[in-house]
């Protein structure tokens, strides 16, 4: 079989086309006009559906029940020490009765204890008075101690989740919060916590992965 390149087949319809002209055809100069096109034949690609969705972030304010509302783990990162240590050093301390305010010499005695067997891991009295300070709170008051909640978002291509983004990492939280995309109930995802010395980061979150993807959501 013979082809025709694209040049040749220009020749010929323009003098087709220059001939319908010349006896009125209009029609014929319509219907080649279309045929010498290059975009009547194309199709129109299928459009692409790209959104950000905001995730919700609950909880991640747990303590360990053996530590009675203290967020020993923070603080522990804080101070540079593993949280058994910081334990076995509070196991020293005489806190003050639940909504009461500590007496002074109290206060004074408690500190010495920990000092006592924190000093050996590097910790100084006035690095023992900042993360203190910093993650002080009342409990009784319903009070949370200082934190910073995280946000992210979940691109979603076409249905389907192709990245998670964490704009604001937060900081102070004591467990890994619940995570969810609230336009997909079903999608499970686990975020996991960073601990660190510097206190605007402590208990950030330091990734969020999807878990369980329902096979309607996979890619």
């Amino acid at each position: 079989m013979q082809t025709v390149d694209t040049r040749t087949r220009h020749i010929v319809l323009g003098a087709a086309t220059t001939f319908a002209l010349a006896c009125g055809l209009s029609w014929l100069h319509t219907d080649l006009t279309r045929a010498a096109s290059p975009t009547s034949q194309a199709t129109t690609a299928p459009s692409t559906q790209i959104s950000k969705i905001p995730l919700a972030f609950t909880a991640g304010y747990e303590t360990d029940p053996q530590d009675k509302g203290r967020p020993v783990i923070l603080v522990a990162a804080g101070l540079g020490v593993a949280p058994e240590v910081f334990r076995k050093a509070f196991s020293n301390v005489t806190p003050a009765p639940a909504g009461q305010e500590p007496d002074p010499a109290q206060v004074r005695r408690n500190k010495e204890a920990l000092l006592q067997s924190l000093s050996q891991y590097g910790v100084t009295n006035d690095l023992l008075d900042k993360v203190s300070n910093h993650y002080r709170y009342n409990r009784g008051k319903g009070e949370t101690w200082r934190h910073t909640p995280a946000t992210a978002y979940a691109t979603i291509r076409n249905g389907v989740i192709t990245e998670i983004v964490i704009t604001t990492p937060g900081a102070g939280y004591s467990s890994p919060p619940k995570v969810s995309i609230p336009e997909m109930p079903k999608v499970k995802l686990k975020a996991t916590l960073s601990l660190s010395a510097d206190l605007d980061k402590n208990g950030s979150i330091k990734d969020i992965k999807v878990i369980d993807l329902p096979e309607a959501e996979a890619q």
